[in-house]
């Protein structure tokens, strides 16, 4: 009795004994045929190939050329006509740093980036929560605060320069409003000439950044600030626990596309100073003193070895950046290859 029973138990749950048994016999599965090797598919890379190329090919003609022969004319004194025929070495490159005046104009950068960061980044996101609001005019507001943003260097250089002359717009305010002791030559004095500058560079360049951090800003779902609320967060909690945070990828892109603007400022400074003023008054940057002591001077060699220099610390630093500060946005976004 016991072994039927067993048998019967073996039959009803091993697979051999549900072969055995008629009804539901389960069969093996059938053998995996595995498909012949694809080759490399060349439509889709004809496709990359056709929509990358030209872009590639711009690249390559317009940045890397240029700075392989810039590289290339840096080890020459060359007049700009005909070919280099002067080979002087690392002359240039080491005149570049001996020049006081170039360590002038690297410092002068280097308080341009500070500043502008400093200046521009917490107005601007004051601006962009206020203008995120439901209110009256705001597109009208938006609009105007992004207008000095599209409008040419040249006018907006030539316009701030009539405004902040001696007998210009700006003292003449001051005049009417009885500060006749705050005027200054707002533009020659090298106590305040920087300061000029970073006050038009704000005003220029903070509706870029109002813009960026409204697009990041509309990005961040409403639930979390409605929750948020009714758990009783104050408005500024919500600020700075939530938006702040959110809005981290936005404020590291603009942060380094300030950084990189100011590094390579060039256009408003020559525009408001000139060639001779801007040295003398203590607002020259890298970008001018490659013009003035390069092209201006009729030293092209030079020029090319000083633009060199710049892009290698461009560079430089937005490697250092992408590594140190933007590498968690990268990786975050980043699917594929990741460890488990």
């Amino acid at each position: 009795m016991s072994d039927s029973l067993g048998e019967n138990t073996l039959t009803k749950t091993s697979p051999e004994g549900r072969s055995r048994s008629g009804g539901g016999a389960v069969t093996a599965p059938p053998p995996v045929r595995r498909g012949r090797r694809k080759g490399p598919d060349w439509r889709k890379h004809a496709e990359i190939a056709l929509l990358s190329g030209p872009a590639v090919l711009m690249f390559l003609a317009f940045v890397i050329f240029p700075v392989i022969m810039a590289a290339y004319y840096g080890f020459y004194r060359w007049k700009g006509f005909g070919p280099p025929t002067e080979f002087v070495g690392f002359d240039n490159y080491l005149a570049i740093f001996r020049d006081s005046t170039f360590h002038d104009a690297l410092l002068h950068n280097g308080f341009i980036v500070v500043m502008s960061l400093v200046l521009q980044g917490p107005a601007a996101i004051a601006l962009a929560l206020l203008l995120n609001q439901r209110m009256r005019g705001r597109s009208l507001v938006r609009v105007l605060i992004f207008v000095p943003y599209v409008v040419s260097e040249v006018i907006v250089g030539t316009g701030w320069s009539l405004m902040l002359r001696t007998t210009g717009a700006f003292n003449a305010l001051l005049e009417n409003i009885g500060l006749e002791s705050l005027q200054v030559d707002w533009l020659a004095n090298p106590d305040v000439a920087l300061w000029s500058l970073m006050m038009i560079i704000t005003w220029k360049y903070i509706g870029f950044a109002v813009i960026l951090f409204l697009a990041g800003l509309q990005s961040i779902p409403e639930e979390l600030f409605e929750a948020a609320a009714i758990d009783g967060a104050s408005y500024w909690q919500i600020q700075r626990r939530i938006t702040l945070p959110l809005l981290g990828p936005t404020i590291r892109i603009w942060a380094f596309l300030s950084i990189i603007g100011s590094m390579q400022l060039f256009d408003l400074v020559y525009i408001i100073w000139g060639q001779y003023v801007a040295a003398t008054a203590g607002t020259s940057t890298m970008a001018t003193y490659m013009v003035v002591n390069g092209r201006n001077a009729g030293n092209y060699g030079f020029g090319n070895a000083v633009a060199v220099v710049l892009f290698l610390i461009s560079l430089v630093v937005a490697l250092v950046y992408q590594r140190y500060v933007l590498r968690r946005d990268t990786e975050g976004a980043l699917t594929e290859g990741k460890k488990k």
